[in-house]
């Protein structure tokens, strides 16, 4: 096993854990441009079963936040993960906005 990285995919709007070539868990989101700027509405999150117990969903919603914050965007918290994770970790509360239909509307359906 190689060392597992972190990485920015933007053109595919997520947050990745990468092994070597593989893609082994990822935060999907989408981004809410409004008046005030960005908010980035995290709707999703997976580690791949073969890499469980690994603390590795817990350091990607932690590299993925900091990099939301760092950003200057806000945190939309839809994903069951997610908000379990913001919950415990209260450097993001400052950051976080309550979920609105208006950013349900933009994530995939189905």
């Amino acid at each position: 096993m190689t060392e597992i990285r972190f990485e920015l995919l933007a053109d595919r709007r997520r947050y990745a854990l990468i092994d070597g070539e593989n893609v082994i868990g990822a935060a999907h989101y989408r981004d809410l441009e409004t008046d005030t700027g960005i908010e980035r509405v995290f709707f999703h999150t997976v580690v791949d079963e073969a890499y469980a117990g690994q603390g590795l969903a817990g350091k990607l919603a932690a590299q993925a936040l900091a990099d939301t914050v760092a950003r200057g965007y806000k945190i939309v918290p839809v994903c069951p993960y997610i908000k379990v994770y913001v919950r415990k970790h209260h450097e993001f509360d400052a950051e976080l906005i309550t979920p609105t239909p208006e950013h349900l509307a933009i994530l995939p359906k189905g």
